[in-house]
């Protein structure tokens, strides 16, 4: 579904991704794991356009390197920001309302799933979004993409700063995510929940990709775990 090639990106004059290659297929899920500030984040906004790539990136065997984020988004390809970005002044029904693809199009996740599913959402759903805890906020960020109905979903250090209940109800979400055929490409700080829900991960440093295997396989790499995760 997705396949990058020879991925490079810069900030200014700093070169941060030196050649990234990694491969996503439908319904699996695949962690960005590494150290901060080894390209993770610019990874995926390379791949989504926030950022000019240069290299192969093909979505759905359809070059997507280079195009505006706007089109990349309506191709099928979500993507959960970790600044959390929601509309603080719009209730939480209206900021579900705006990730619809097409308004009043419903695909496979309806506006009454969300708030069913997350009950705070549901009792908040006429509430200033502004108002949510922050753990209700990430949570509401990822269903708001999801109702875009993408076929993959890339999503950046979501359980960040968040509480360990929130943690797992967010790491639960996105393997129901994954149950339903969509791709999601996580970029995640935490090891041990990467490694739970993963059936592959990724390991970046210094822009580039260092390891590539099963959780079972980055578990028993004590080597790499040392030079690239641990701190």
């Amino acid at each position: 579904m997705l396949a990058v090639r020879d991925l490079h990106a810069w900030y200014g004059k700093s070169h941060i991704l030196q050649g990234v290659d990694l491969d996503l297929a439908k319904g699996e899920v695949v962690s960005l794991l590494g150290r901060n500030g080894v390209g993770r984040s610019t990874t995926v906004k390379a791949i989504m356009g926030e950022i000019r790539p240069r290299g192969s990136i093909l979505f759905k065997d359809r070059q997507i390197a280079g195009l505006p984020n706007h089109r990349i988004a309506r191709l099928g390809l979500g993507y959960v920001p970790e600044s959390r970005d929601i509309f603080s002044t719009l209730t939480v029904r209206q900021n579900l309302e705006l990730g619809q693809k097409k308004k009043g199009r419903e695909g496979q996740w309806r506006l009454a799933d969300m708030l069913d599913r997350f009950p705070n959402l549901g009792r908040r759903a006429d509430t200033a979004a502004g108002v949510l805890s922050g753990g209700e906020k990430q949570i509401l960020t990822i269903c708001r993409t999801l109702m875009g109905d993408p076929e993959l979903i890339m999503i950046d250090e979501p359980t960040e700063g968040l509480a360990p209940l929130i943690v797992r109800q967010v790491a639960e979400l996105i393997s129901e995510i994954a149950q339903r055929g969509v791709a999601i490409l996580l970029v995640e700080q935490k090891l041990s929940i990467a490694l739970e829900i993963s059936q592959r991960v990724y390991v970046m440093g210094h822009g580039r990709i260092v390891f590539e295997g099963s959780p079972a396989a980055l578990r028993g790499d004590e080597k790499v775990r040392n030079d690239w995760l641990t701190v």
